[in-house]
């Protein structure tokens, strides 16, 4: 249902009553601070220097002990009577809100006091005339032209309580933008939390994508590839058990066979490029091991893991030397090649080296920039060394959990 329109005259005080509960609770929890740093100078205070600098150093330390109290009590007053949330600091407590409670906000509350104020008087000036008639008949008599007086009178009232709704906005306005940048996160730590927010989320992104193409390997592997096998077994059948066709019936039967196999070999190759069975089953020894045996040149693969990694990065490690061992093929003119990968700490060392003719950059479109941005969707480096005339070292590196 829509909300009716205020009364223009009425449009200033929209949200008013809001305003003032807020400037008037946020007085209140100042007034507990300022009576912390009055209590050193009641009864005259001290007179000496060093007493001066002494009491002023305890009144710092009390707010600064008391600080993390204020600040929540403050939070818990934006987020009651505005709804605006204040994260929490990343330490205990800091000079930025310190400095709030000792000068942001007393001057603050003590602006808000006297809105209050304004408001008490505007509202009793402009009612004169409804409590007017409860002061005894002589008085009221007694006030010569006191009809004329009460019409000034309501007349200021009134405008008071426009300005006091005008006034009550306003420091809520100041107080929403002080606040949350002084009581709240420094902009660093807020600038680290959204660094942590952004790496969750691509990690999310990065698993995600992962457990798809895993899906897409089982649904392919067990669907469509099984189903090509059984189409050639058939095929291969008719051939051996239909010995009385025609030489063109058996031409046909032949080629479809044929067909069928290239047909199995290009999906088994489809799937291990998005992601070979072996490596969630075994792991990156006995996938690598694959890859060194299907390469048309020597591979050396030493792999040296007491545990396996995260799916995620295991699966960037295959790729990585899947990639690297294609460009040493098409482009290397390599005797052979090595892969090493080992782990220090908490980081997964992948080297794919070869005995070629070098020159390999990341911008001639061989797949290394590719490489390099699938390293980097893990947080991962990735480098690489390949002067003229060889070797060419791919050097990557992967966090994983130590």
């Amino acid at each position: 249902m829509r909300k009716p329109h205020p009364v223009p005259l009425l449009r200033p005080f929209e949200g008013a009553g809001r305003a003032t509960a807020f400037l008037a609770v946020g007085a209140l929890i100042q007034t507990a601070a300022l009576l912390v740093l009055a209590v050193p100078w009641l009864n005259g205070g001290p007179t000496k220097a060093l007493s001066c600098v002494v009491a002023v150093l305890a009144c710092l330390t009390v707010i600064g002990a008391a600080s993390p109290v204020l600040t929540r009590m403050q939070a818990a007053r934006f987020h009651s009577r505005l709804g605006v949330g204040i994260p929490a600091a990343g330490r205990r407590w800091s000079w930025r809100q310190v400095r709030y409670h000792l000068v942001a906000g007393p001057l603050i509350a003590a602006g808000g006091a006297c809105v209050l104020t304004l408001w008490a008087a505007s509202a009793v000036a402009a009612t004169v005339y409804v409590w007017i008639w409860a002061l005894p008949p002589e008085t009221r008599l007694a006030q010569a032209g006191y009809t004329v007086q009460a019409g000034y009178l309501t007349a200021a009232g009134i405008a008071g309580l426009y300005a006091a709704a005008w006034l009550s906005g306003a420091l809520v306005r100041l107080d929403t933008r002080i606040a949350p940048d002084l009581l709240g996160p420094s902009p660093a730590d807020r600038l680290r939390r959204r660094v942590e927010e952004v790496t969750e989320a691509r990690a999310g992104v990065v698993d995600a994508a992962d457990a798809e193409r895993r899906r897409i390997e089982r649904d392919l592997h067990d669907g469509a590839q099984q189903r090509l096998v059984s189409l050639a077994v058939n095929l291969g059948l008719a051939k051996v058990t239909m010995p009385d066709l025609s030489e063109d019936a058996r031409k046909v039967i032949d080629e479809a066979h044929r067909e069928a196999k290239e047909a199995i070999a290009e999906l088994q190759d489809l799937v291990r490029g998005l992601h070979p069975a072996v490596l969630e089953d075994r792991g990156l020894d006995a996938a690598l091991s694959g890859l060194a045996e299907r390469a048309p040149l020597p591979v050396r693969v030493r792999v040296d893991l007491a545990e396996r990694p995260a799916p995620a990065i295991e699966a960037v490690a295959y790729f990585v030397v899947s990639e690297a061992l294609a460009n040493v093929v098409k482009h290397a003119r390599a005797a052979g090649a090595e892969v090493r990968v080992e782990r220090a700490g908490g980081i997964l060392i992948v080297v794919v080296s070869d005995d070629g003719v070098g020159g390999a950059d990341p911008s001639g479109g061989t797949g290394l920039a590719g490489l390099a941005k699938r390293v980097a969707s893990v947080d991962g480096t990735f480098s690489i060394s390949s002067p003229a005339g060889g070797p060419t070292v791919v050097t990557v590196e992967l966090p994983c959990a130590p």
